[in-house]
């Protein structure tokens, strides 16, 4: 039995049908109001998935598009996509009295979310018993059809062959061979569109970046990042790579979320000329943002320097340096002694957090 009628007025015909789609308030309830083919509809602008801001989105055929995750809601039942259809956000009566557009709150299609599972990502990070585990990520970029040989890469391979023989469990992640997709600027849109995990994993079944999320989140007590200098930085992988970590980071922001525990990072930086501090600042900054610990002198380095670009001989002297081979060694051992320590003291939660970046979003209003 339909309720009593809860008529409000929402403005001007004349001026309202100048957009095809818009995001409208109404004692706080959110409509997206379009115009299609001289009619007006309305259904719910919030949507299912995240809350995104439906009337913000655009029309693509009979469909309203989320501008947050591209989730599709009929511009007249608030039906799903073909398939999704039981996904549904209301739909509301509308009248036209006088040339003023008027909405009935009161008897809305109710909303209706299709259950989903959970995506695996989203378990709680737990550690089981056994022994220092350890991931090296490669950042060098190349054709794997066509291998050359990277200097990071060479010393991250050492690092992680003596940290078998130490008798940890290592796992080697090449980027270049992962294929995944750039950052999208979701946290640009809104600090709650950038979700846990990455929309892009959720949104792309192809995304190959969870097997990092995974190792990082759920398996590894320690990280070593290897990359090459390019240009005075890290390698553009890096970037593309580190720019799909803002999820990580951005739960403390929306959701006192800590997913980084107990875990150490090591780097290792090599480049056929200098900036070596520079590239080590970046990373050192970036992955403490994320939670990651650092023990003492957390990376090794090493460079011929802006006028010796010698390339032929920078290789074999990483290929035959043996003080090279015993600091990444040193490195490995350092950052195990810091992990151990961690662990056995069992860290608290996160309690504070420094930075304007790490205050809570819901504290923010606009003014």
């Amino acid at each position: 039995m339909n309720s009593t009628p809860s008529w409000n007025k929402l403005g001007s015909v004349e001026v309202l049908k100048q957009k095809e789609l818009q995001q409208l308030e109404i004692h706080r309830t959110k409509i997206a109001l379009i115009y299609k083919n001289e009619l007006f509809t309305a259904i719910s602008g919030v949507c299912n998935h995240a809350g995104g801001p439906l009337g913000e989105g655009c029309l693509e055929g009979d469909y309203v598009v989320c501008p947050w995750h591209y989730y599709k809601f009929h511009y007249r039942t608030g039906e799903g996509e073909p398939g999704f259809e039981a996904d549904r956000v209301p739909s509301y009566p509308l009248k036209i009295v006088d040339e003023e557009l008027w909405i009935d709150l009161a008897n809305a299609n109710p909303r209706q979310k299709l259950p989903h599972a959970p995506h695996p990502l989203t378990r709680k990070p737990e550690r089981h018993d056994g022994p220092l585990r350890v991931v090296g990520i490669s950042t060098t970029v190349m054709d794997s059809a066509h291998p050359r040989i990277s200097t990071s890469e060479l010393l991250l391979l050492e690092t992680l062959k003596y940290a078998q023989d130490k008798g940890y469990e290592t796992h080697l992640q090449k980027v270049r061979d992962l294929k995944f997709r750039h950052c999208e600027g979701f946290y640009s849109k809104s600090a709650h569109a950038c979700t846990w995990p990455c929309s892009l994993t959720q949104l792309d079944e192809t995304d190959q970046l969870d097997r990092i999320y995974e190792d990082l989140i759920h398996w590894a007590d320690i990280m070593i990042l290897a990359t090459p200098i390019r240009w005075g930085s890290a390698s553009s992988l890096y970037y593309k790579m580190a720019e799909r970590f803002n999820c990580i980071q951005n739960q403390i922001t929306t959701h006192n979320n800590q997913l980084i525990h107990n875990k150490v990072a090591g780097f290792i930086i090599t480049g056929g000329q200098d900036n070596v501090q520079s590239v080590a600042g970046h990373l050192m900054g970036f992955f403490s943002e994320l939670g990651f610990h650092l023990p003492p002198f957390p990376f090794i380095a090493h460079s011929l320097g802006w006028s010796s670009e010698n390339m032929e001989h920078n290789v074999r002297y990483v290929q035959h340096s043996h003080a090279l081979a015993e600091a990444s060694k040193e490195l490995l051992d350092r950052c195990a002694s810091l992990s151990c320590a961690l662990l056995a003291n069992n860290e608290l939660p996160l309690q504070h957090r420094a930075g304007r970046k790490a205050f809570n979003a819901k504290k923010h209003r606009d003014v």
